[in-house]
Parts: C-alpha cells; sequence; structure tokens
C-alpha cells in the first residue's frame, strides 16, 4: 500500500485527503473553507486567508489522517499545491509539507494547483468517509477539458497524465469572476455564482436581455468576459437600476430584475462555452471524451448545456464531482499519486510558483 497525504492551501481553501495509490482510492479528504470571513470584503484578503491557514493546517491534516484511519507514519509520499495562488497562502502549505517530510522522513511532490483541477473529473462519485471514492477508468486520452472557476477559464487537450496543451483560454477575466463582479454589482456577496444561478432558475433560463457574445474568430478558441461584465453594468445604469457613484438603486432593481439580469448572464456564459467547444471538437475530430471542472463546474445549467452539445458530437462527457470542483486535497494527492509512479519527487528547494 502506498499511502499519499495531500495538501491544498492555493487560495482561502484548507485542505487535506489521503490517497492510496496501489487500490486508487481516496481514502480522506477533509476542507476548512473562509466564505465566511470573506463575505464580507466582497472576495478573499490574501492576508486574512493566510494567517486563518496557518492557524487551521495541523488541525486540518490531523483530522484526514484520523478520517483515513492512518498514521503519519504509514504515508509514504507528502503532495503539496506549490501554485498557482497566493503567495502567502501557498507558503503555509509547502512549509508544513516540507516539515512532514524532513521530520518523518517522506518524500514530497511539488503539484501545480491547474493539474489538480484539469484531473479532478477522474475522481469519481461522492466521497463520503464510509464510501471511498474511487478513480474513473472511462474517460481516457487523449480528451478535451474545460477548466472554469474565479481565477482562470482554460481549454486543454489532454494527453496523458501530466502532459496537456492549451487548447485556447480567456483574453482578459475568467468566466467565475464575472460572476462574482455581477453579483456585487446587484447587492449580492460573494462567491456569486450559486447566487447568479438560483436567480437564473427562478427566471427560467431565459435571455431577456441578449448581452453581446465574444465572436469565434475562425478556428481559433478564445473566452472573454471583461466586456460582458462592462455591458451587464451599463444595461443596468441605462435602466436606472445603478449609479456608477452611488451603486445599486434599491427602488429600481427589483427581484424581477435581478432574476432576469443573472439569467441572460448565464445563458450568455453557457453560449460562449458552446460556441468554442464546437470549434474544438471540429478541430480535434478523434476526441471521445469531454470534462468540465472548477468551480463553475458546480453550475448545473452550464453542465446541462455542455453535455447536451456533447451528445450532439456523440462525446462522452465527464464533470468533477461538485464536491472537488472548488479548491480540495483530494485532486492535489491523486495528480502527486501519478507523479510519484513516475518517480517526479521534489527536493526540500521546492518553491511557490505564483502563476
Amino acid at each position: 500500500m502506498t499511502l499519499i497525504l495531500g495538501i491544498e492551501t492555493s487560495c482561502d481553501e484548507t485542505g487535506a485527503a489521503v490517497y492510496d495509490l496501489e487500490q486508487q482510492r481516496i481514502l480522506s479528504s477533509v476542507i476548512f473553507s473562509q466564505i465566511k470571513e470573506h463575505e464580507k470584503y466582497g472576495g478573499v484578503v490574501p492576508e486574512i486567508a493566510s494567517r486563518s491557514q496557518l492557524e487551521k493546517i495541523n488541525s486540518i491534516i490531523c483530522a484526514s489522517l484520523q478520517e483515513a484511519n492512518v498514521s503519519i507514519d504509514q504515508i509514504d509520499v507528502v503532495a503539496v499545491a506549490q501554485g498557482p495562488g497566493l503567495a502567502g497562502s501557498l507558503f503555509v502549505g509547502l512549509c508544513f509539507a516540507k516539515g512532514i517530510a524532513w521530520s518523518y522522513n517522506k518524500k514530497l511532490v511539488g503539484v501545480n494547483h491547474l493539474d489538480g483541477h484539469v484531473f479532478s473529473s477522474f475522481l469519481k462519485g461522492v466521497f463520503t468517509p464510509s464510501n471511498n471514492l474511487t478513480i474513473e477508468q472511462n474517460i481516457g486520452f487523449p480528451h478535451l477539458c474545460l477548466s472554469v472557476s474565479g481565477g482562470h477559464t482554460s481549454l486543454y487537450l489532454v494527453k496523458d497524465f501530466g502532459s496537456y496543451d492549451v487548447v485556447g483560454q480567456t483574453i482578459d477575466d475568467a468566466a467565475g469572476e464575472a460572476f462574482d463582479k455581477i453579483a456585487k454589482v446587484l447587492g449580492f456577496g460573494y462567491p456569486g455564482g450559486p447566487i447568479i444561478e438560483k436567480l437564473a432558475q427562478q427566471a427560467g433560463f431565459q435571455d431577456y436581455f441578449h448581452y453581446p457574445r465574444t465572436k469565434p474568430r475562425g478556428q481559433e478558441v478564445f473566452f472573454s468576459f471583461s466586456g460582458l461584465k462592462t455591458a451587464v453594468l451599463y444595461d443596468l445604469v441605462k435602466r436606472g437600476a445603478y449609479d456608477l457613484n452611488v451603486g445599486p438603486i434599491v427602488q429600481n432593481l427589483t427581484d424581477e430584475l435581478k432574476q432576469q439580469v443573472a439569467s441572460s448572464l448565464l445563458v450568455c456564459i453557457g453560449d460562449i462555452f458552446v460556441n468554442n467547444v464546437k470549434i474544438a471538437f471540429k478541430k480535434y475530430p478523434n476526441i471521445k471524451s469531454f470534462t468540465f471542472v472548477g468551480g463553475v463546474a458546480c453550475n448545473k445549467y452550464l453542465r446541462s448545456r455542455l453535455e447536451l452539445i456533447c451528445n450532439k458530437y456523440q462525446k462522452n462527457f465527464f464533470f468533477a464531482p461538485p464536491q472537488f470542483c472548488t479548491d480540495n486535497a483530494a485532486m492535489i494527492a491523486f495528480v502527486g499519486g501519478y507523479k510519484a509512479l513516475k518517480n517526479e519527487f521534489s527536493d526540500l528547494t521546492l518553491d511557490i510558483k505564483i502563476t
């Protein structure tokens, strides 16, 4: 039995997980979320994030080992997210991982945080301590992966574990950031994605305001959401529901208007995704599978839109389990596992990579 301890502190989550490499099972996954701490600020405050992680990381790792029913002595490899992410947060996880590796003479593996997301679709099913997560065996290589969060929106051609090329990415803001910013404009807190989806559902997922879509440029795959955010903002200004100096004008920003804005925004982003995926399918006709990962992959409406286009082009559709769409240590432990198989270990000079 080869056990991998995964540690994730890239942003505001503090996570630890244990992965059994030989049995290909996630034995534990513990996450401490700081959403409540950052909600009042409308986004993540780096110093608050790293201070909280410093306070929590030891107890989170201990809880993960306890949940897996193993001791630190039984761990063979420590896998840690080394970036991209917030510098202070990454330092907390990396320093703790190095301390464990040095103190207990364990092998160390640095994991790219984005690698974790790209391969999180291999984590199959719903994890509970009594129901260890198994690994999806049917995705295959090569496949296309759309990874979407508040920090990135990218489409990858995944050729093997640890091997993938960027097919297209955002030229400005990420889709998740668009959800957060528009939710804030509408007077809601952070994170914005779940709020936007709930409002859009109440409005029937209809396109009321026909916000501008980025138009494909030939066979080039690219995403852009900065102009979309601006279009929504100035449309609200035109409707007398938002003042650029004051903020939301409550008497004009009705519940119905909020729902229609959210619905139009979500449909627009869905169209942008689908249009780019169509181009990618035509460029790579031999791929059999498509995966959807990252925090935005929790969105059921967007999953349904992507599943429909996959069915049309006869591609298998997979998405990361909702509990592993957002930042988590299970995906870090899993990636650490295949890196261990390739003997891609790190030494104690391992450093963070912010970008």
